[in-house]
């Protein structure tokens, strides 16, 4: 768990021995975002498999509950966001993991411009035609964050593929599925939107850390192995 030696690369933003089952995760993922865009375009209403979990468009969840839901959409907002993203990186930075604060700040922003970008296209909306839903913006931030924090911490204890692996997704899941709740818990998003976003930063977050490796390698010109 101890910093790179200052004369070698430092460690790298994908853990390296689970990268073939984040790759395989990440093509799974591609098909259900687009499956779920092409069912759900242009529409302003619930579907089978939302009513499955709840009326996603009124507000379902009383006090103390909708406090907990209110401070988990804070974080996914400009200012909350801004703030965690920024602890978290300054936490990478003091760890020596510049690579993992690289990502930490870059995963969101890719998972949340490609939602944004997604949102007009698909059409989808709620409470009203100004209201674009799909994907959901919050739970693509959130889940980006995890994975990014999943990996940095399987790379500093050293996990083997399986058990690297089983931590991302299992984060992944976490931090989703909490800003999920809250989402669909305000009425801000039905439950499929939910899924849409934790699939679009389950195929971009890997993807982004990829290339962070990459360009570093790249910069660096060292050409030697990326320590894990």
């Amino acid at each position: 768990m101890s910093g790179p030696e200052p004369d070698g690369p430092p460690p790298s933003a994908l853990h390296g021995p689970s990268r073939a089952w984040l790759g395989l995760a990440s093509v799974l993922a591609a098909p259900v975002v687009a499956v779920l865009a092409f069912l759900y375009a242009d529409h302003s209403e619930p579907g089978t498999v939302d009513r499955w979990f709840i009326d996603p468009t009124a507000d379902s969840v009383g006090q103390p509950w909708r406090r907990v839901a209110l401070a988990l959409d804070f974080l996914g907002e400009p200012a909350g966001s801004v703030a965690l993203v920024t602890l978290l990186v300054a936490g990478c930075l003091l760890l020596r993991r510049p690579r993992a604060a690289v990502l930490v700040a870059a995963g969101p922003v890719v998972s949340v411009v490609a939602t944004t970008l997604i949102k007009p296209v698909v059409g989808r909306t709620i409470h009203g035609p100004g209201n674009l839903s799909y994907p959901s913006g919050h739970t693509a931030f959130a889940t980006s964050l995890a994975i990014a924090l999943a990996l940095l911490a399987a790379g500093l204890f050293r996990l083997g593929r399986t058990a690297g692996f089983a931590l991302v997704l299992g984060v992944a899941l976490a931090g989703g599925a909490a800003m999920g709740w809250a989402q669909v818990a305000l009425g801000a998003h039905y439950p499929t939107d939910v899924l849409g976003g934790w699939c679009t930063a389950l195929v971009l977050v890997p993807a982004t850390a990829w290339l962070v490796d990459r360009t570093a390698g790249r910069m660096s010109g060292a050409g030697l192995p990326v320590r894990r």
